[in-house]
């Protein structure tokens, strides 16, 4: 099965999208006659793996390598580095030049910046003394189809950039994102924000389209009605707590990667020491297009029913008559392999999920929601401290505890602190530093309001069913994802209802129909079912994460997208998915 999405059934032609950067890619390199090699920053090959198969470049005469501070070794006479604007990756390139030029290697050198090139980075080369021996170029890579129903922006730094860093240039990628999208599918009439970053996204959109407009002559009617932006910061408690959907909990244990995960082959039932496999995770595949989103409990009992189906079937193929009937069964068979692959990764998750370290943290992930037991949450936090739990684990606890109180009164703030340096070592001093400034890990200054907002958004909901679920607590199985309660408001009724709730959240919140743009019959009114467009397509809404979103997330938006009277197809960007350790990893640095 390949790595890249199919990407037919997506509700918005993103099929198009790939295709252009793809050409875009293609035609940047045919522009440099003859063989080349091609240097590629290693997370940006992962983004690329999702839009073109290698295969395909290698037929264009491409030789890849992925950069590294190591000479480059290649026959090629011209090289093209494909990079993000990261200062380190100048370093990189310049000391491959050096190392040329010092051995008397002539060769043509390209560098694209993607998605654009940086004042900071071509300085660098200026100081190396390399810059007249590069042609500096762009490959405007603004955001990579996941899936067919959601978006990347692949800017993983997000969050921590603009809370900590105050660097907004990430906003600015959000917005020339969302933007290119309006060159395809039409102005988006109605927007939507909560949250500083999104609010100041929606100000950037609107002036791009001011100083470069899409005009409506081009491309018609407006496919997505409405944007909904939505800051990470104003729900910082869902991505701390455990993902307890299939895909949620592959990431949490496993790590999904560009759509796929790295297991050792014995995980999948092949048995070579020590060598590693990688499994795509991605709606071409039926099986976990259908599991991806339930509640793991469920997944486990699902597959038990279709693995015993087939066993049936495969006891009753020596009473089978017709050749209808064999071709049903043959049918059936071609599923094996889907089959075994989820059949093993369940197998392998299970081994982590039974644990009674596990059970505990959700219970008490669960007691730090409730929030009405301080003294227990803050000696939970202290005892994983001392036990020196790992370090992530105990940061994703104390900042959904920091979160749910408003903040820790000063000398708990300062004890916990003081313990977190002592048992792990002073070097973290700037991931606190970090996490306070990011207001994820601070002194309280004002009594927190998170019962009432807890209350008033039926956030925890008891007695949930997990394996019929009737609302979308099922994802936590009980707490529902604040953001997308959010979420479900603004698409029924707008903020108005609201107001009061979204003053108790961080940053500004706006709702505003963009002028002079033709709107679909259902935009003037989001809230009733009976507003399908006339074509009998649903209306579509465009949910923007800046700071990302966790994979459970993502599942109750499609749970709400898929509920009868829903008049709406969802589809969801994000600067990044992201769990609660890689959020709180984007955060953590050392001294030195």
């Amino acid at each position: 099965m390949a790595q890249i999405p199919n990407l037919d059934n997506s509700p918005l032609n993103l099929k198009s999208l790939r295709e252009k950067s793809q050409r875009d890619l293609i035609n940047s390199l045919k522009d440099i006659r003859g063989n080349k090699c091609l240097v590629i920053d290693p997370k940006l090959s992962g983004s690329l793996s999702l839009i073109i198969q290698t295969s395909l470049l290698k037929e264009h005469g491409v030789e890849l390598r992925h950069l590294s501070a190591e000479p480059l070794l290649t026959e090629c006479t011209k090289v093209v580095y494909l990079v993000r604007s990261q200062l380190s990756f100048m370093k990189s390139i310049s000391l491959h030049i050096q190392n040329d030029t010092s051995k008397a290697i002539q060769r043509e050198y390209y560098v694209y910046f993607v998605p654009r090139r940086s004042v900071a980075c071509e300085k660098i080369l200026e100081q190396e003394k390399v810059h007249n021996l590069v042609t500096v170029r762009e490959f405007p890579l603004y955001m990579v189809p996941l899936d067919e129903d959601v978006i990347s922006f692949e800017l993983e730094l997000a969050e921590k950039e603009y809370l900590v860093d105050g660097d907004p240039s990430s906003l600015w990628h959000v917005a020339k994102a969302i933007h290119e999208l309006e060159f395809s599918f039409g102005v988006i009439p109605k927007v939507r924000a909560k949250g500083k970053a999104s609010v100041r996204v929606a100000d950037i959109l609107n002036r791009m389209q001011v100083e470069e407009s899409v005009s409506s002559s081009d491309v018609g009617r407006p496919e997505i009605d409405t944007l909904i932006l939505l800051d990470r910061e104003v729900d910082m408690v869902t991505p701390m707590l455990s993902q307890l959907t299939y895909e949620g909990l592959l990431d949490e244990f496993l790590h999904i990667s560009n759509g796929a995960v790295e297991v050792d082959s014995s995980v999948m039932g092949v048995q070579q020491e020590g060598k590693k496999m990688k499994v795509p995770l991605n709606s071409s595949d039926k099986l976990f297009k259908e599991t991806r989103d339930l509640n793991f409990e469920v997944v486990v009992q699902v597959l038990r029913q279709k693995a015993t189906s087939m066993k049936q079937d495969y006891s009753e193929i020596s009473t089978t008559q017709t050749v209808s009937e064999l071709k049903d069964f043959v049918k059936k068979l071609n599923s094996l392999p889907e089959m075994t692959r989820h059949i093993n990764l369940a197998q392998h998750l299970t081994t982590f999920t039974s644990k009674q370290s596990f059970l505990s943290q959700l219970d008490m992930e669960h007691t730090f929601v409730e929030s009405q037991t301080y003294d227990i949450c803050f000696e939970y936090i202290e005892e994983m401290i001392h036990k020196q739990e790992p370090l992530t684990s105990v940061l994703r606890l104390l900042v959904l505890f920091s979160v749910t109180n408003s903040g820790l009164p000063k000398k708990h703030f300062d004890y916990l602190r003081r313990e977190l340096l002592h048992s792990y070592g002073f070097e973290h001093i700037v991931t606190l530093n970090n996490l306070e400034k990011a207001g994820l890990f601070k002194k309280q200054e004002f009594k927190s309001n998170w019962q009432t907002v807890k209350r008033s958004l039926q956030l925890v909901v008891e007695d949930t069913d997990t394996a019929n679920p009737n609302d979308i607590s099922y994802v936590f199985s009980g707490y529902a994802p604040l953001s997308i309660r959010l979420v479900q408001q603004a698409i029924r009724s707008g903020w108005r209802p609201v107001e009061e709730i979204l003053k108790l959240l961080p940053g500004p919140h706006l709702e505003t129909k963009r002028s002079g743009i033709p709107s679909s019959p259902s935009v003037d009114s989001l809230h009733g079912a009976s507003n399908g467009v006339a074509d009998g397509r649903r209306s579509l809404v465009l949910v923007v994460f800046i700071g990302g979103v966790t994979f459970a997330e993502i599942a109750a938006l499609r749970y709400l997208s898929s509920q009868e009277g829903m008049a709406y197809d969802l589809i969801v960007a994000t600067t990044k998915i992201v769990n609660g350790s890689t959020l709180i990893e984007t955060f953590m640095e050392k001294v030195g």
